[in-house]
């Protein structure tokens, strides 16, 4: 069958693709409005702007999705049917710019990483498959189970509150304290002046903190996502968390957590501006740690387009690969320019092709308009803004230990018992990704300019698990395995 009559390449009819198409949106919908909401609350925004950013990665992922889907020119675009999204693997890093650059200034240094990661992605993708082999499913699996588990303290955060947000932290400062603090500072001469950079400590109970209210809607909508994931079959099963958030946030607005005075203040239709925060601040070593996320990407990318291969049936050539990394790349720069993220085909939507059977890539195209017209409706992003953050808890449970999970099945496929160099591998990274999670200070005395490197388990984790394969097992992972692990993703 050649290209002009592959399923591939069947127009179908157009109810049938908005159908198909609208059914894609709504099985990355969740994936897809969460990076927004973490990032934009991490970097302390107004809401208006957090809502803009998820208007923004909406219209972004339809635009990207399109030209991976149809292709544009013959060095763009993988020409099968893919559904773009942020990559989960992009958070940490993104985080640590946030929690030492809140505001417009670390928002700007985002799009600046992430617009020059772009450029060298393109560059990177004719020799990305070179690099299969230092990627074996202990590796990519490794990192994915790494992601997942630094992800899982947003999603707990969420529920509880933040520790290092004074106002949701579980002490705060005791109203009595401080009211002696200033007297004593008052009395003038006859108290001794107070050492520079002297506080209070926190030492009371903070109610905002992990109040039974948000726990308890955290679990109804965890027990709904389990309930619809367990229960419901085929389209509804598949978006499980999409369902949660939906019903978990009716519940919120009922019991008068949500409010929607933003939601009604915000137009119908606004255009997505370029460079919304400002002009983007390049800072080399925030490049740096944008790229080693952009070559996970690429590796990650590489494999959904391999299994992607296997299940339409359409042979997936080198340049075909090369262009739809490129794309990566390209999507990449395109979400730095409009405000959003570094962008890699979602697995989700890959096992969607395998579940309904449908091969053409033209429903993925009518799934990439139907997101962009979402992103043209500030509305739509206001609402989800709107949101509290203890329903994206409880779905977040679901959402990052899917991604942990993911990485759990990868290495399940991974032979540890004639290998117990794998065992080696896959400990020592953990163990690196754990460092910033469980001693977020270590850097302290470190070089500040490398900081940004190293603040990210998931960088961390994932040049560890590199090195550690190539000392213990080599370099010579293959084609066949990198498509086996992509076919054993999920959530992520």
């Amino acid at each position: 069958m050649d290209n002009a009559t592959h399923s591939v390449d069947e127009m179908l009819p157009v109810p049938k693709l908005f159908a198909l198409g609208l059914q894609h949106v709504l099985v990355m919908y969740a994936g897809a409005i969460a990076v927004p909401l973490i990032v934009g609350r991490a970097l302390q925004l107004a809401p208006e702007d957090v809502a803009f950013l998820i208007s923004a990665d909406l219209f972004c992922c339809g635009i990207v999705s399109i030209l991976q889907s149809l292709g544009a020119t013959p060095w763009f675009g993988v020409r099968m049917p893919v559904m773009m999204g942020v990559t989960f693997a992009s958070v940490g890093p993104m985080l640590s710019i946030a929690a030492t650059h809140p505001g417009v200034d670390g928002a700007r240094m985002i799009f600046g990483s992430i617009i020059g990661a772009g450029f060298v992605g393109i560059l990177l993708a004719p020799v990305a498959s070179r690099m299969l082999r230092f990627f074996p499913p202990v590796v990519t699996g490794t990192i994915i189970l790494v992601i997942g588990i630094s992800l899982m303290r947003i999603g707990i955060s969420s529920i509880f509150g933040n520790p290092a947000v004074p106002s949701t932290a579980p002490m705060i400062v005791d109203p009595a304290n401080t009211a002696w603090l200033e007297a004593a500072k008052a009395a003038g001469d006859a108290v001794p002046p107070a050492p520079a950079g002297l506080k209070l400590a926190p030492s009371l109970p903070n109610p905002a903190y992990a109040p039974v209210t948000n726990i308890v809607l955290s679990l109804v909508v965890l027990a709904i996502v389990i309930g619809f994931a367990r229960f419901a079959k085929g389209f509804l099963s598949n978006i499980a968390v999409l369902l949660g958030i939906v019903v978990g946030g009716v519940i919120a607005a009922a019991l008068g957590m949500m409010h929607f005075e933003k939601v009604a203040s915000a137009a119908w239709f606004a255009p997505i501006r370029p460079f919304h925060f400002g002009v983007p601040i390049f800072d080399p070593v925030l490049i740096a740690t944008m790229v080693l996320v952009m070559i996970v990407t690429l590796i990650e990318s590489t494999g959904m387009f391999l299994a992607l291969s296997d299940i339409t049936g359409k042979k997936l050539t080198q340049p075909a690969l090369s262009a739809g990394l490129r794309m990566d790349g390209l999507g990449t720069i395109i979400g730095g320019i409009f405000n959003t993220f570094p962008y890699t085909s979602f697995s989700q939507n890959v096992g969607l092709v395998g579940v309904t059977g449908i091969r053409s890539r033209y429903v993925c195209v009518a799934g990439g308009a139907i997101m962009v017209v979402l992103g043209l409706i500030p509305k739509m992003g206001a609402l989800v803004e709107a949101l509290p953050t203890v329903v994206l808890g409880g779905a977040g449970l679901v959402m990052f230990g899917m991604v942990a999970a993911t990485g759990v099945r990868i290495l399940g496929r991974v032979d540890f018992t004639t290998s117990r160099n794998n065992l080696f591998v896959v400990a020592i990274s953990v163990g690196l990704g754990m460092i910033p999670l469980v001693a977020p200070d270590f850097k302290m005395w470190l070089p500040h300019v490398i900081h940004p490197l190293i603040d990210s388990g998931i960088i961390l984790a994932s040049i560890g698990a590199v090195f550690l394969n190539v000392v213990f097992n080599g370099a010579g992972a293959t084609e066949a395995e990198l498509r086996e692990a992509a076919m054993a993703g999920g959530e992520h």
